[in-house]
């Protein structure tokens, strides 16, 4: 894809505001009065043409940059004008360019505006690269980037600044907890050539940190952190975030320093942060955390005041604020920064949890036991137990009043609290800001709408009590949520930071603010003295300081309550533990995984890492080949003034940002062809044929000749071979809900009394009907005469004794429940680790457990409720045995073709039979040994593909299961709580699902019973006594299974993780050896094979064309398909293999991609052609859909 430059309709654009106008742009008469509006000379039309977005992060508009910045100042001031005078029909490229202008000036706010008005413009927002510069402004602003990065590289993975998308990524991740993706990421970016903003051995360093942190060596970590300090020339944006990440590390996981050194030199540390980058609002709040900690009010103060003008949206923050307050004995002031907290974040516990404190000391038991109970449903509430124990108590008090709690009330109640000042005007912008990034935003004027404080008052009331609302409550609340939406949209998009501050006025003054105490008079400044403990006899509860549990990311997008480890107390405050109280959130050892180091990168990500060399300014030659930037749209309308720009160094001063120069950078390889974006397919579904922009009715030489066609015309490749639909999205909910009584649905289940039924086509078509999600089948064994016991231990034992299991430790746990290793609150993260024993060894440990079990009988009656004390026991899962060795599993693979057909491990109506390779575990058959407890996590099967599972005996499985069209919300709920869907490991939240209305089929899988898992459905299972399974993978020939299969592969595509059926070979082999009669299974499998037939063709004229020769290389029987070495993309017909491994016979794959990354010129890799284009096209052409009387 073309560098962006300025288009051609936004130069005549600007070149009609140069001219005087000479052709109106708008209809009507200029609202503004006619000024002398700035005019671009051709020369600097000229230099503009080379500008785009993709330069952000490299140039430096300093010293003789001075002149770059003057130009795109004044491009800026003509681009307005033309604005000004054009009345509402103004061309889309106009914001497309004020918009790449004004980012590359650091000026974010009106650089987003600029944007969202184009998106707002154009239909077809995911289209190309575009996305890219929105990202930057989402990083920074709201927090969503890494989706929009994964679409950049979905839709175009040759982007010419993938490097800096994979290098953000891995430190976005890397916030995340989620350390495999960032590493990965971070190996992505090293294997690239082209330039960035960090040097190679930067990112080496970064990826090395990783590495230490998934290993927990906090001391090698920092060592790390100290040695990349001493880097010569190291950006300042580089500097900065690691001063920020070791001096927060030290003050949170430093084990042997005192209390006084390590406080001192991670404020040393963060201080040094802020001055060099005084814009970030993460390392203003570690400060503050840290002066906190120490009893430095004031300075405490100033660091939260400072962060709120950076980074407005962050409830740990506003909660920070409250503990403050509070501590000052100013009520009033702590309730309205709490109340922004939960705002901000409604599952903040820590947030609930203080302000139930607040409440319960104002003798308020009411509010007080709300907060609790909304403490209790949040992701990082680690002290359940106590925090019933203390609503229980408040209920006791509530139905026997003191003389004392009969007094009148000094604070407004929860309901009331929304409507406060403060908490009204944030959630409004919030609720604006969230609304821009909406992309299904009406586009159309929307008439007037606004809110009085009392209905935001009842807005307020019933969102703190969804879930008690009756139907006709909801569907008020509805309406409020739509009528704030619609008010907001009215409004500027960004909220302008100089509009709150009058709002925060105890921070304009300190500590000593001039709201109203808890007796209507100025607070006193003095720090509170003393804190009780949490006991059910204690009401008084001070609270302490927040605290940062991992797994989570913050409305920053940097950090979150849960993205770090956090310590430390607040001023004054003795030691609690999470034991003792409602405090939880004081000590950071007792609430954070120790493998949750602080992250590497919490400043706002889009503020890009500087690099001094390899750059040309504006005024010089400009060697930039960016991608083209199509159409993205997105929501709210509306440019900000000059003044919206940037954070502020005081509350009421006002803002600024350093402006900083443009230079151009970066390199594209002659030989690489701009993929079109879909050389392999996308999302294959009923979408598809609406989507696609070709008929897959021409013949072979039809498509190739268009291909051609197209090249030789200069026409984008996009244009006919990018779909017209979006990256692949989770579906949403299906609607209308179920009602509550059909949310636990009984699970079909079918009994098989003759052999006869098994075989018969209504059984086949019951179970792959999308109607079933899964299937229960008793009865089958017997009416097979299998012999399951040719699976049983005693059996596999005297088989092969030395057979590889893989082993996961787990916890047992009630199968209803999954709990954190301290028994003090439900999680979704499943926690195990992984080893490896021998089928023997297995046996014995089997034996033993069921011999201990007998013993320990009576004990376990004691106290039923001891696995909420933390008292789980450990147990081990011997899962994923291999048994598709024919030589050493001949008798068990025999038996089991005795089942009938459909069910079959191979069979010519089964899909994965036509691979033509092993895939372990889904076309050859793995075995489960299990005891008591053995979990396997909640998952879809690899691709979406059918599942079989028998079960051995002699003990029992319990099943959970929920309908496919629900994976988006269950998607959802891991992002939620931080857990990769996909990759992950989760045993989902039965209230949770309950409350969101998704429906569970839950079941008990007795010895004999297969289970049917049908398409796409998402289940978990946990053995109940010991027991053996078995299963495998299945892919019925419908139309249904493909598009499936087809969805689950791009959306791997897009989330980066490796598609373990590689449907695009699938694909073709069903061509060869299938007669499809289904339309709809015909017209997609065409359509891949259309799709892919281009891709190959448009590669071999791009190579040829460039000199590269393309080397016969044919393809083996059984030769499994291939997948590029670095990003694990399956490769299709053109192998690009290095030099080196190709002399070596080792053939080191890539995709074309990552080969033109690492080699431009591909000098060091030699193409490999596996497929004559003719055996494709006669392949191509002799798959037709046939009659179904055949």
């Amino acid at each position: 894809m073309k560098s962006c430059g300025v288009s051609l309709a936004a130069r005549s654009v600007c070149g009609a505001a140069a001219n005087g106008e000479e052709e109106k742009m708008a209809s009507g008469k200029a609202s503004e009065p006619k000024a002398d509006f700035p005019k671009l000379t051709a020369q600097e039309k000229e230099r503009l043409a080379g500008v785009d977005s993709s330069l952000f992060g490299f140039p430096k508009l300093q010293e003789d940059g001075a002149r770059s910045k003057a130009l795109l100042l004044k491009a800026v001031s003509c681009y307005e004008a033309v604005i000004l005078k054009a009345e509402g029909k103004v061309n889309p490229e106009v914001f497309s360019q004020l918009g790449h202008f004004n980012l590359l000036l650091e000026d974010y706010p009106k650089a987003l505006s600029a944007y969202q008005r184009y998106f707002n413009l154009q239909p077809d927002y995911w289209k190309v690269s575009f996305i890219y510069l929105f990202i930057y402004l989402f990083t920074l602003l709201a927090g969503k980037a890494i989706k929009a990065f994964q679409d950049v590289l979905y839709i175009d993975p040759g982007f010419s600044r993938a490097k800096e998308i994979h290098l953000r990524l891995g430190l976005m991740f890397k916030v995340n907890t989620d350390y495999e993706s960032s590493m990965k990421h971070f190996h992505l970016a090293l294997i690239d050539s082209t330039l960035c903003t960090l040097s190679k051995a930067e990112i080496v360093k970064l990826k090395a940190l990783v590495s230490r942190s998934v290993q927990r060596k906090f001391r090698a970590a920092k060592e790390a952190y100290e040695q990349l300090l001493l880097t010569e020339n190291l950006p300042p944006q580089v500097k900065a975030t690691t001063l920020q990440q070791l001096g927060w590390m030290h003050h949170t996981v430093e084990p042997q320093a005192d209390k006084g050194s390590k406080d001192g030199y991670a404020i040393q540390c963060l201080q040094k942060a802020v001055e060099i980058d005084p814009n970030s609002g993460q390392s203003w709040y570690y400060l503050g955390r840290c002066f906190s900690s120490i009893g430095k009010v004031q300075d405490a103060f100033i660091s939260y005041r400072q962060s709120i003008d950076k980074s407005e949206a962050s409830a740990d923050t506003w909660c920070s604020i409250g503990v403050l307050y509070q501590q000052q004995n100013q009520p009033m002031d702590a309730l309205q920064a709490y109340i922004c907290a939960v705002q901000l974040d409604h599952s903040h516990s820590a947030a609930w949890m203080d302000l139930g404190t607040l409440y319960e000391s104002n003798a308020q038991p009411h509010d007080a036991i709300k907060c609790y109970v909304n403490a209790t449903r949040g992701k990082a509430c680690l002290n359940t137990s106590a925090l019933m124990q203390r609503i229980k108590l408040l209920q006791a008090q509530l139905c026997n009043p003191q003389p004392q709690q009969n007094k009148s009330k000094m604070l407004p109640s929860i309901e009331e609290a929304w409507s406060l000042p403060i908490p009204a005007e944030l959630t409004s912008r919030q609720e604006a800001l969230n609304a821009t990034q909406d992309s299904s935003v009406n586009q159309h004027p929307i008439p007037s709408c606004s809110l009085t404080p009392q209905k935001l008052q009842l807005l307020g009331h019933l969102r703190t009590n969804r879930a008690s609302l009756t139907p006709p409550q909801l569907q008020m609340l509805e309406q409020l949520e739509k009528q704030l939406s619609v008010m907001q949209q009215q409004k500027p998009v960004l909220c302008h930071v100089t509009d709150c501050h009058f709002l925060l006025k105890g921070l304009l003054k300190g500590p000593c603010s001039h709201w109203a105490g808890s007796n209507g008079e100025p607070a006193s400044c003095t720090a509170s003295s003393s804190a009780s403990s949490l006991s059910p006899t204690s009401p008084q509860i001070t609270p302490t300081h927040l605290s940062s549990p991992p797994h989570a990311a913050t409305t920053s997008g940097v950090l979150t309550k849960d993205a770090a480890p956090s310590a430390g107390k607040s001023p004054n405050a003795p030691d609690h533990t999470p034991s003792q109280g409602l405090a939880n959130h004081i000590q950071q050892k007792c609430r954070s995984d120790p493998g949750s180091p602080p992250t590497p990168d919490n400043r706002p990500l889009s503020a890009p890492l500087k690099e001094k060399t390899h750059s040309t300014t504006i005024d010089g030659t400009n060697n930039h080949r960016g991608s083209s930037f199509e159409k993205v749209n997105n929501v709210h309308p509306g440019l900000h003034r000059a003044d919206a720009t940037g954070s502020l160094p005081s509350l009421n001063s006002p803002p600024h940002y350093d402006n900083q120069g443009v230079t151009m950078t970066g390199m594209t390889s002659p030989l690489r062809v701009e993929p079109p974006a879909g050389a392999h397919k996308r999302s294959v579904s009923s979408r598809l044929a609406a989507c696609s922009s070709v008929s897959i009715h021409p013949s072979s030489s039809d498509v190739l000749k268009a291909c051609r066609n197209l090249s030789k015309n200069g026409l984008s490749m996009s244009s006919i071979l990018l779909d017209r639909c979006p990256p692949p999205r989770p579906p949403r909910a299906p609607s209308p809900p179920l009602p509550k009584d059909k949310l636990n649905p009984p699970t079909p289940s079918i009994y098989v009394g003759t052999n006869r039924t098994p075989s018969s086509p209504p059984l086949h078509q019951f179970c792959t009907n999308p109607a079933n999600p899964i299937t229960v089948i008793r009865g089958l064994a017997g009416a097979l005469k299998l012999d399951l016991g040719l699976f049983s231990t005693k059996t596999l034992v005297e088989a092969n004794p030395d057979h590889l299991v893989e082993v996961r430790t787990q916890l047992a746990q009630p199968t209803d429940e999954n709990w954190d290793p301290s028994g003090s609150r439900k999680m979704w993260r499943c926690e195990s680790s992984r080893s490896h024993t021998t089928i023997i060894k297995y046996a014995q440990y089997q034996a033993s457990s069921f011999q201990e079990s007998l013993r320990e009988e009576n004990e376990k009656k004691k106290d039923a409720t001891r696995h909420r004390k933390g008292s789980f026991k450990h147990i081990k899962f011997g899962t994923n045995i291999d048994l598709s060795d024919e030589k050493k599993w001949k008798l068990q693979l025999q038996e089991l073709s005795k089942l009938p057909a459909f069910s079959r491990v191979v069979s010519a109506g089964n899909l994965l039979s036509h691979v033509g390779h092993t895939i372990l575990g889904m076309n050859t058959v793995q075995l489960y040994m299990k005891v008591p407890g053995s979990r396997t996590p909640g998952h879809q099967e690899n691709n979406n593909f059918c599942s079989v599972n028998i079960n051995i005996g002699p003990g029992d499985c319990e099943w959970f299961a929920v309908p496919e069209p629900y994976w988006g919300v269950i998607n959802n709920f891991c992002e939620k709580n931080n857990i990769n869907f996909l990759m992950g490991s989760w045993w989902p939240n039965l209230e949770e699902l309950y409350e969101t209305n998704v429906p569970v089929y839950r079941f008990i899988q007795r010895p004999g019973d297969l289970v049917w898992l049908n398409t796409g459905t998402v289940h978990w299972v946990q053995a109940i006594g010991w027991c053996n399974n078995i299963a495998w993978n299945l892919g019925p020939l419908t139309a249904h299974q493909y598009k499936l299969a087809v969805e689950r592969y791009e959306w791997n595509k897009l989330q980066s993780v490796k598609s373990i059926v590689p449907m695009i070979h699938l694909s073709w082999n069903m061509a060869r050896n299938i007669k499809v009669s289904d339309r709809r299974l015909f017209e997609m499998i065409k359509y891949c094979l259309l799709r892919t037939l281009k891709q190959c063709q448009t590669q071999r004229d791009s190579l040829l064309a460039a000199g590269k020769e393309l080397v016969w290389h044919g393809r083996s029987q059984n030769e499994p398909a291939h997948y590029c070495s670095v990003c694990e993309v399956e490769v299709f017909d053109l192998l690009f293999v290095t030099s080196e491994s190709n002399s070596r016979k080792t053939y080191v794959v890539h995709c074309q991609d990552c080969a033109c990354r690492g080699s431009p010129n591909l000098d060091n890799f030699v193409v490999l052609e596996q497929y004559r284009i003719a055996d494709l096209m006669q392949v191509y052409d002799q798959f037709t859909l046939v009659s179904s009387t055949h």
